[in-house]
């Protein structure tokens, strides 16, 4: 990632790029109506995210010395200097998929803790890593790379001033930072399923469907520097952390580049395109060797770069995704929405659950515009994001639980998807077990909170979330869902842990005038 950036958007650069961009959407258009894009298989792929923490359960700055002992392709950087991330390999969706990508998973997790290990740090699944403070967010912390250094000097320069966050859950957090670097606190597990273009825009629309039910079985990201905040804080942290809009007194329309959309997709994949070029600024830009169009007529597939870097600066929960690999091009939808973790078991479960749902879409929502209005789908992912599996949902205008909805309609669903793909039926109950118990029990939210709490009673702020950090590692490494995690006993807990003025500063204040009476002044202070 990163390389041959242009370092500069001046007028003719930006030209040469948009040329190529819209030659890369007539050239994708094209080999649709030709019938150049693969169809009749199904492949699955992953990327999974992780924290890596010191012995203190901090964020370590260390990540390039775990990468240089890996010294393997599947690893790579991330944003912030304490997350790598692992992509895993691209498999056939077969019986043998979901237990294939499960072992390397958990092989590539296992070699990523040896690495750890060597240098005092541990490895943490997690959506938003609790001991994470503002301390880690400046630019030191950002890793050394190109393309992030780029994306952080253009997204401000569209904005003109600094990232404003403020989220409202429990608590609230309001507060105004210089860089992009509060998108770093966000860990996901980023599932991708290719799918045939000639029933992309179905899949499409049904996987905006169900995101919020599944988001809200999913939920793991509650807390953000100590503050209770939404179940999935990581929706709204992500689109405050790189929003380029700017207020002003005008009334009017403006996209956010994190985004669920406004409407169902229409047309095909190249219209997904269409809109985004329409929409969304062009930020990042490279030199493109070769014209897309001028491959065809050569007869060979493009690899359309110029879309690939576009489309890699808009954040869609669902993502639509063109990949060319061996001479062979594919489209697909990337879910951006999962938070990394609770354990490995749990993320396997997720993605069986999803994936079962998409190759098990009713008929009913072949034409979702006459099934269900988007906004009710909009809504529902905002609903979850905000209150996890607590919320109530509309379903086809009817008022419907998570727990009831998952239950009773969505994962007969999933298991008859699974079971259309040749899984085994020990396995999908395996995996549709842990989403049936999470739904009867506690989602790694729900588990989060609960002890995050009960630890508080205890100790000091920044004490319980070194100790819910701990725990959850210990937890992790059983490999264990997360509905079977016991609550933590605080009077079991030691602390060890080097501490730092700020770890036992309170951040509230408490202020009076220079005309107040010193009384007052006295009273507040006792």
């Amino acid at each position: 990632m990163g390389e041959h950036l242009n370092p500069k958007l001046d007028v003719q650069t930006r030209k040469k790029f948009i040329k190529h961009l819209l030659n890369d959407v007539e050239a994708l258009e094209q080999m649709i109506r030709e019938g150049q894009i693969e169809k009749g298989i199904s492949r699955i792929g992953a990327e999974q995210e992780f924290c890596l923490v010191n012995q203190n359960w901090r964020p370590s700055t260390d990540s390039h010395l775990v990468l240089e002992d890996l010294n393997d392709r599947h690893f790579t950087t991330e944003l912030a200097r304490y997350n790598l991330e692992i992509n895993l390999d691209p498999i056939e969706l077969d019986a043998e998929a979901l237990s294939r990508m499960e072992r390397q998973l958990i092989d590539l997790m296992e070699k990523a803790n040896a690495s750890a290990r060597k240098h005092d740090l541990q490895t943490i699944l997690t959506g938003i890593l609790p001991t994470i403070s503002k301390d880690e967010l400046g630019l030191d912390f950002m890793t050394p790379n190109p393309r992030y250094s780029a994306l952080n000097e253009r997204l401000k320069e569209l904005r003109g001033r600094d990232f404003e966050l403020k989220i409202r859950g429990v608590d609230e957090l309001s507060l105004v930072h210089d860089s992009v670097l509060f998108e770093a606190c966000n860990t996901s597990f980023q599932m991708h399923l290719q799918i045939d273009p000639d029933d992309f825009i179905a899949n499409y629309n049904w996987a905006q469907a169900i995101a919020g039910p599944v988001l809200g079985i999913c939920a793991n990201s509650p807390l953000l520097l100590g503050r209770e905040l939404w179940s999935e804080t990581r929706i709204a942290l992500f689109q405050q952390s790189i929003d380029t809009r700017n207020s002003s007194y005008a009334l009017k329309e403006q996209q956010a580049r994190v985004s669920f959309g406004n409407d169902w997709a229409k047309g095909s994949i190249a219209d997904i395109y269409r809109e985004e070029i329409a929409t969304y600024k062009i930020i990042l830009t490279r030199d493109i060797e070769q014209d897309a169009l001028e491959e065809l007529r050569q007869n060979r597939i493009p690899k359309l770069s110029a879309l690939g870097l576009h489309n890699g600066t808009i954040y869609r929960w669902n993502r639509a995704c063109y990949g060319e690999a061996n001479g062979i091009a594919h489209v697909r939808i990337e879910n951006r929405y999962i938070p990394a973790g609770p354990s490995i078991a749990d993320e396997m479960a997720n993605f069986a659950f999803w994936i079962g749902l998409m190759k098990g879409r009713p008929i009913e929502f072949d034409d979702m515009a006459s099934a269900m209005d988007f906004r009710e789908a909009k809504e529902n992912f905002i609903k979850t994001a905000r209150t996890g599996k607590s919320s109530v949902l509309s379903w086809q205008g009817e008022l419907i639980s998570v727990r009831d909805l998952i239950v009773q309609r969505l994962l007969p669903i999933a298991r008859s998807g699974l079971l259309s793909c040749g899984i085994p039926e020990i396995e999908i109950n395996r995996h549709l077990g842990v989403i049936e118990a999470r739904a009867a029990g506690k989602t790694g939210a729900q588990w989060i909170i609960y002890n995050y709490r009960k630890l508080r009673k205890t100790f000091k702020r920044d004490e319980a979330l070194l100790l819910l950090t701990k725990s959850m590692h210990e937890n992790a490494e059983t490999n264990l869902p997360v509905h079977t995690w016991k609550d933590i006993d605080s009077a079991l807990q030691n602390l060890d842990f080097a501490q730092r003025v700020r770890h036992v500063m309170s951040t509230q204040l408490f202020t009076v005038r220079s005309d107040d009476s010193a009384d007052l002044a006295t009273s507040i202070m006792r």
